[in-house]
């Protein structure tokens, strides 16, 4: 009866001690995983100056790519529009820009606020920097990658309302025959993410997930939008 007593007892024991132990891992995993979860802007100034139209700067390019500005700039319009916002027609200020003697992005990203908000006569701008894009060659495989941050400031009181940032990765299949197989493959993958000039594809995707309303942590819904002042 001893011997039987004192197995029950160990197994109480290990049952304990196991229980203990799987709530502690429990609860690091559960610190991990608040941890790893972005924190919530603060649209405190977003929601007081409420801007109704946006101006979009030129995109400052850091990537090797030349289209990267051209392509971002391009695509910006449509998730700020659907969002809800009225956006200066992205080739009037464009062409502004360049006959006044403004070429490049960093130039233009230096001009007053207040001289932007005398020109173009929006409530907001949009500062965008690309940082990557195009297509970057492996050994193996060819992806085409769009990674860019921006910032809303008002040009009323020169307040940063909201910022942001995405990375958009599309890689192509290697498939099967061997090394050499992958090899070609790649390579024959290269070329035609090249000339179907899926780049520009990928930065819409980015420029839509980065600038349209909805999202955690995504610019609010704008004046013209439905659900505007609810979120």
């Amino acid at each position: 009866m001893a011997r039987i007593m004192r197995s029950s007892s160990i197994s109480f024991f290990q049952v304990t001690r196991t229980a203990r132990l799987m709530a502690a891992i429990g609860a690091v995993v559960l610190l991990c995983s608040c941890a790893t979860q972005a924190p919530q802007f603060d649209y405190t100034a977003f929601r007081e100056n409420r801007p109704r139209s946006i101006l979009v700067m030129p995109p400052a390019n850091q990537s090797p790519e030349i289209k990267a500005s051209a392509s971002f700039l391009a695509t910006s319009t449509v998730p700020l529009a659907e969002s809800g916002y009225y956006v200066i027609p992205v080739t009037l200020s464009e062409e502004t820009f360049k006959q006044n003697g403004v070429t490049v992005a960093e130039e233009a990203h230096a001009i007053e606020l207040a001289k932007l908000r005398e020109i173009f006569g929006a409530d907001a701008a949009l500062y965008i920097t690309v940082t990557r894009f195009g297509v970057s060659y492996r050994v193996l495989s060819s992806v085409v990658e769009a990674a860019a941050s921006a910032k809303l400031v008002d040009l009323r009181t020169g307040q940063d309302l909201w910022s942001g940032q995405v990375f958009v990765a599309q890689g192509s299949d290697s498939g099967g025959g061997g090394l050499i197989g992958a090899l070609v493959s790649a390579v024959v993958n290269q070329i035609v993410n090249t000339l179907s000039d899926r780049s520009h594809n990928v930065g819409r995707m980015a420029n839509y997930q980065m600038l349209h309303a909805g999202g955690r942590n995504s610019i609010l819904y704008g004046p013209y939008h439905p659900k505007a002042g609810t979120d």
